[in-house]
């Protein structure tokens, strides 16, 4: 069985993936909000964003190489999270995932993953 990781094309296009998502960010005015939690250079977060990918898509496991552990609720702990925010990353993972050409299979394979995971540190009402 293929992993999303080597499905979507390894490395560097999952390194295109966590750019092209966090371009999505600055450039849809319906992620607005959620840009606003972010840095003004994105550059430390989009490496963030791929390595935590990486292991999370079948790759190898870099974000907990470098953190010591997967946990995404105590970096996003100081940010008030709410639905509305979880449904605006959404918005930007699924424009980056069209952006990177990823199939139909891969947009399937993650839909409810990517949901879960997105949902997971939602922490307001």
């Amino acid at each position: 069985m293929n992993t999303p990781y080597e499905l979507l094309g390894g490395e560097d296009k999952l390194r295109e993936l966590a750019s092209a998502f966090y371009d999505a960010m600055d450039e849809l005015p319906e992620a607005a909000e959620i840009r606003r939690m972010h840095a003004d250079n994105l550059d430390e977060i989009k490496e963030k964003l791929f390595e935590y990918l990486s292991g999370w898509m079948g790759g190898p496991p870099l974000y907990f190489d470098r953190q010591g552990t997967i946990c995404l609720t105590a970096p996003h702990k100081p940010f008030a999270i709410s639905a509305r925010h979880r449904d605006q990353w959404l918005l930007c993972m699924d424009r980056a995932l069209d952006s990177v050409g990823a199939s139909d299979e891969v947009k399937a394979m993650l839909k409810d993953p990517m949901y879960q995971l997105a949902d997971i540190v939602r922490n307001a009402d």
